[in-house]
């Protein structure tokens, strides 16, 4: 089978149909890239094992704007935000399925680019692409690229984490400095172009959360500040389990790029996307050493206990400004940020 010309070719709808020209994008692309011995089987399904346990699923659309930004592209972002979906169950993330959605006319040296970076990811995290699918719709009636993912993983025994379990009493920490991914996105949109050195923080977190729950399994909740950023998410948590959150402002790591670029642009970093931090909440007698394990970690080296989780029927995210004043963290009203994972 003749190989595709990805230095000067464009996505076609014959890509999509398939048939040959199909196949042809599979092998001169997709398998290129992501070859493993899953993959390799060419059936409609992967057969795969698994070790024992309580096994999770978790799956995500991607349809960032634009496709590359500083610290990152669409496909490693597909990657990284499905397998920290499913490490924040404690699980061991184990295989990604993946789903693409081209648009006619989509230069195949931008496709090639996106699988590369997409299968490097998924390398590194040791989580490798066991199959997927490509569909082309007409030109102008997508954006380019879309991608969905979708991973399964292990929970070890011994783990029960979800966001429903939060108590009275236990601390709440965040793994390292919060705006950086959504701060990134905006600083590279058209019309938006303002200086900065910020660069996304989109990570794998399972390997920290690994080692976390290694230390203490008996964490509570787990989660990843993705879009509408650390403020929703702890409301998200609140809701889940009946109680309050009280949070202190000169805890929370916000980076001065991210806080200059916050205020220039009228936003609160507390709003802004993240898709490398991890939110955990854990006893208070085990705070401290989870603290431990996390900044020992790259990937958590600037973690911080941020507050603590209160008895409140009013199930209120409330904060302790810098200046001593207390003020209600609610809810994202809208989109704040649309298009950032």
């Amino acid at each position: 089978m003749s190989r595709l010309d990805i230095e000067r070719g464009v996505v076609e709808m014959a890509h999509g149909s398939g048939g040959r020209a199909s196949a042809q994008l599979i092998e001169s692309l997709f398998i290129r890239h992501l070859d493993n011995a899953w993959l390799r089987q060419g059936d409609d399904a992967s057969l795969f094992d698994v070790g024992a346990g309580r096994m999770v699923m978790s799956t995500d659309a991607h349809v960032v704007s634009p496709l590359f930004f500083p610290g990152g592209d669409i496909g490693s972002l597909s990657v990284h935000g499905t397998i920290n979906d499913v490490a924040m169950s404690g699980a061991r993330p184990l295989y990604l399925s993946a789903g693409f959605v081209l648009e006619e006319g989509f230069p195949l040296a931008g496709l090639d680019r996106i699988v590369a970076s997409m299968a490097r990811a998924s390398r590194e995290a040791d989580v490798p692409v066991i199959a997927g699918d490509t569909k082309v719709v007409e030109r102008g009636k997508g954006d380019g690229v879309f991608i969905t993912t979708t991973g399964i993983g292990v929970v070890p025994e011994g783990v029960h984490i979800s966001g429903d379990r939060a108590e009275a009493g236990d601390m709440i920490l965040i793994s390292g400095h919060i705006g950086d991914h959504g701060t990134a996105i905006l600083s590279s949109r058209e019309g938006l172009e303002f200086a900065t050195a910020i660069r996304s923080d989109s990570a794998a977190l399972h390997e920290l959360v690994a080692e976390m729950v290694n230390v203490a399994p008996e964490i509570h909740c787990l989660r990843d500040p993705t879009r509408g950023g650390l403020a929703t998410t702890l409301n998200e948590l609140v809701r889940q389990s009946g109680v309050g959150m009280q949070i202190e402002e000169g805890a929370i790591p916000v980076r001065a790029e991210v806080r200059g670029a916050c205020e220039l642009l009228g936003l609160d970093p507390l709003y802004i996307a993240n898709e490398g931090k991890l939110i955990c909440i854990c006893p208070a007698g085990v705070a401290e050493k989870v603290l431990s394990v996390m900044q020992a970690h790259p990937l958590g080296r600037d973690a911080a206990i941020i507050g603590k989780v209160v008895e409140d029927e009013r199930q209120l995210v409330t904060m302790k400004t810098v200046f001593g004043g207390l003020r209600v963290v609610d809810w994202l009203a809208g989109e704040q940020l649309p298009r950032i994972c």
